[in-house]
């Protein structure tokens, strides 16, 4: 039993050590950092490795300079500072900086040959604007003198440039009258387009994964309160998978962000926060719950106690205070930290039922969280610890840490909850061989079996309610939200059938975006993205019918089912709907049809017979896209059997 626990710890350990090499910033072990604001990399492979921009950048305190600034006067520079690191511990007239204000940071990059280039950009403290050589390629917030003329906004992005041979220069203007820390306290990282895309896709793939499993898991733990409530460690256990879940999409990549573009900073900041804050206590609680005789009451309602002052106090207070008391949190989290890692060593020796998992987990989550808080901490970022950056060099492993927790303690609960069964199957072993004169008894046992058996249809109809809320997600196409190609197949053959009982003629367009794979090339995947979401709400917005159906019919195309709906209407909308795309306005430089993108469409329209099907439909629509095209693009083709 002692070895099953060893191996437990010790394969735990083997996972945390894969993925936390798995999703490092994957920079090269050995690369040039800037000194005295020059760095140089002209002889950087920038296609196999990529770089961060860490060392001395120059710094202009209380200046917003443009380019055009340092090229027209000569400016003088307050000094050089470290990157990446906030202002906060920079010596300025024997004084230290405050976290509150704005200023200017360059860097010159030698470079060997013009190459496209892309810089992945962190979020800063708290807006900033970017410009290389002259241009502005990336912005968050407003940049402003004081806390009235800016607006803060964490937006991790990346930014292409068309880097030259020999200098490039790097003008960051910074501004931060919101947070106790100000400046650039994470790695800007450069190189080749494609290296930068991959690393970007990769983070935003692992956060998106780690965001709906451990939600998942938070919500069936929740709801298996609901079925036991004597069992709290569950209702603690879900709670706490919710939080992270909730994080996930607040740091990292920030994708919170992006799916709500205009939330408000100051929101976002307290949700993070609170996430953190209120997560010791409830693991606390759970632990206590699974642990009862080992920790102290006393320290569970201290941490409680603790938890909601500071919960209260980021409600009551805005992020410029309550930042301020992060380092004091901080501390409590290491307490509880240290705290339950010796009572887990000593629920080991004792070789407890189930402690390897739970151990193993535990650790994985406490050491990842420790990274975490000294990463985030005044020491390394406000001090400028070079020490410690040299040994926390990577932050968010806490999610890692989480993940792995979530799953050994689901292992460990599922483990009670299959036990649980193992017992009710003994007993009803047991009903069986009873003697028949023992009713009373019977009766009792009989009462006990069913009350389990009712449990198991809840849990059951539950798990019911999950598979559909997912096979309604398997109908849909994540990037337009509109249906998807198994949706379409399903309707056209319902609505098909249903004009051909009552002699309806139902008609079907497909349309396709003329050019897009040019497109692409000429403007990026992202901005391919983006054109695919405002056309499909394009589509989607022009037709209110409810028995209308629009859907992603893989690609660039898309498809619309009308059912009742004759030749000449169809005919009207797909005019209408060329008009409409081509009015988005969305640019298409490179274009030789139109400055914007425009679409082609093949429309057909059939009253169904028995000689027909709605294959034959989909293939007439399809030909009259086919002749559309032919025809020069950006027009409406109709065609009938």
């Amino acid at each position: 039993m002692h070895n099953k626990k060893g191996i437990s710890i010790i394969l735990i350990m083997l996972i945390i050590s894969t993925l936390l090499a798995g999703c490092s910033q994957e920079l090269s072990p050995k690369h040039p950092r800037a000194v005295e604001g020059m760095l140089d990399l002209s002889e950087w492979r920038f296609d196999q490795d990529l770089i961060g921009l860490d060392g001395q950048w120059e710094f202009y305190w209380n200046q917003l300079l443009e380019p055009s600034d340092l090229k027209v006067t000569e400016i003088s520079r307050t000094g050089y500072i470290e990157i990446p690191g906030s202002w906060n511990h920079y010596q300025l007239n024997d004084m230290e900086l405050p976290g509150a204000g704005y200023a200017t940071y360059r860097l010159i990059i030698k470079t060997g040959e013009k190459e496209r280039l892309a810089l992945k950009i962190p979020r800063i403290f708290t807006a900033y604007k970017l410009w290389v050589n002259d241009e502005l390629i990336a912005s968050s917030g407003i940049v402003g003198q004081n806390r009235e003329s800016m607006a803060p906004q964490y937006l991790p992005q990346l930014a292409f440039f068309a880097a030259q041979k020999g200098e490039n220069e790097i003008i960051l203007q910074v501004s931060n009258f919101y947070h106790r820390s100000g400046g650039i306290l994470e790695r800007l990282i450069l190189g080749s387009e494609e290296l930068v895309l991959n690393l970007r896709y990769k983070n935003m793939a692992y956060e998106l994964i780690l965001f709906g499993c451990i939600m998942i898991i938070g919500a069936y733990h929740i709801a298996l309160f609901f079925f036991r409530r004597q069992n709290r460690s569950t209702l603690y256990f879900g709670l706490f998978c919710i939080f992270i879940g909730i994080r996930t999409l607040l740091v990292g990549e920030r994708l919170f962000i992006y799916l709500f573009p205009g939330f408000n900073w100051e929101v976002a900041h307290k949700m993070q926060t609170l996430t953190f804050y209120l997560g010791v206590p409830l693991i606390v609680m759970f632990f206590k719950f699974v642990f009862p005789k080992d920790i102290s009451e006393k320290f569970v309602r201290f941490i409680i106690i603790i938890g909601l002052v500071f919960g209260g106090l980021v409600l009551l207070t805005p992020a410029r205070i309550f930042t301020t008391f992060n380092p004091i949190y901080q501390i409590v989290a290491l307490i509880v930290i240290i705290y339950l890692t010796y009572i887990f060593f000593k629920k080991l020796f004792k070789k407890d039922k189930n402690i390897g998992l739970i151990v193993a987990g535990g650790l994985a989550l406490f050491i990842t969280s420790l990274n975490d808080i000294i990463f985030l901490s005044i020491w390394l970022n406000d001090n400028g610890s070079t020490l410690l950056r040299s040994i926390f060099r990577t932050g968010n492993l806490s999610s890692i840490g989480q993940m792995i927790f979530v799953f050994t303690i689901s292992i460990v609960l599922a483990k009670q909850f299959s036990e649980a069964m193992e017992k009710e199957e003994v007993m009803t072993m047991q009903l069986k061989e009873m003697n028949l004169n023992l009713d009373q008894v019977v009766k009792q046992r009989t009462k006990a079996l069913e009350e389990s058996k009712e449990k198991i249809e809840h849990q059951k109809l539950e798990l019911e309610k999950t598979n559909q809320a997912l096979q309604l997600l398997s109908l849909k196409d994540p990037l337009t939200n509109l249906w998807n190609r198994r949706k379409f197949d399903e309707i056209i053959e319902n609505e098909w059938n249903r004009c051909f009982r009552n002699r309806k003629s139902i008609s079907v367009m497909i349309l396709d975006i003329d050019l897009f794979k040019g497109y692409n090339d000429r403007y990026g995947h992202l901005a391919g993205d983006e054109c695919l979401i405002q056309v499909a709400k394009a589509i989607a917005n022009s037709f209110k019918r409810a028995s209308d159906l629009v859907a992603r019919y893989g690609g660039e195309e898309f498809v619309v089912i009308m059912p009742e709906c004759k030749k000449d209407e169809a005919i009207k909308m797909a005019l209408l709907l060329c008009e409409k795309i081509e009015g988005l306005k969305i640019p298409y430089g490179d274009s030789s049809l139109s400055k914007y993108v425009t679409v082609s469409i093949g429309v057909t329209s059939k009253i169904p017979d028995s000689n027909s099907s709605p294959t034959d439909l989909i293939l007439l629509a399809d030909k009259a896209l086919y002749q559309a095209k032919n025809a020069g693009r950006n027009q409406i083709k109709f065609l009938a059997e």
